[in-house]
């Protein structure tokens, strides 16, 4: 059986829509336009609390690191199209550099609080941002608790400096 980062390869030269990753050229601006879709993202949580639209702060909250990752990526010389694909490509590049080596974009923990696909069961109760970020998109629920709304925006801020500061440091 291939793994996964080969399958999701071989998806994106196919071109379809929501498949795969492709390799391509590293690409600065394509990185910084993932910047300021992730800044974009992370104004829009306070615009939805304030708004009272706080369930819509978790896909924002969630997307905003997304397209941080994404802008690794780009730098990297990456394009996704797919989300276990960026996260699996993620991981295996994690799994090879050492934290002390200059190359080190994120600690594999802090890619698992994002997501972690070995969490298949209970994902009501999950503290993943992804899972959060599914609890309020495909449930009924229209608010976030207070306390549960401070909790889960300090988490996204956190991740948030962690995630663009290792950005800034890649060459």
């Amino acid at each position: 059986m291939k793994d996964k980062i080969e399958r999701c390869l071989e998806e994106g030269q196919k071109g379809d829509r929501h498949k795969g990753i492709r390799k391509v050229r590293p690409n600065q601006n394509r990185a910084e336009e993932h910047l300021c879709k992730a800044v974009h993202n992370f104004e829009a949580i306070d615009f939805f609390k304030q708004g009272n639209f706080s369930d819509w702060c978790a896909p924002a909250g969630f997307y905003a690191l997304y397209h941080l990752l994404l802008a690794i990526l780009a730098k990297k010389g990456y394009e996704s199209r797919n989300q276990s694909c960026t996260f699996a490509l993620l991981e295996k590049q994690l799994n090879k550099i050492h934290p002390h080596d200059p190359n080190f974009i994120i600690a594999q923990s802090e890619l698992k609080a994002i997501f972690d696909q070995d969490i298949s069961h209970d994902l009501e109760h999950s503290s993943k941002i992804l899972d959060i970020r599914e609890k309020y998109q495909y449930s009924t629920r229209m608010m976030f608790e207070e306390k549960e709304f401070v909790e889960f925006k300090a988490r996204i801020k956190t991740l948030f400096d962690k995630i663009r500061g290792e950005l800034e440091r890649l060459p």
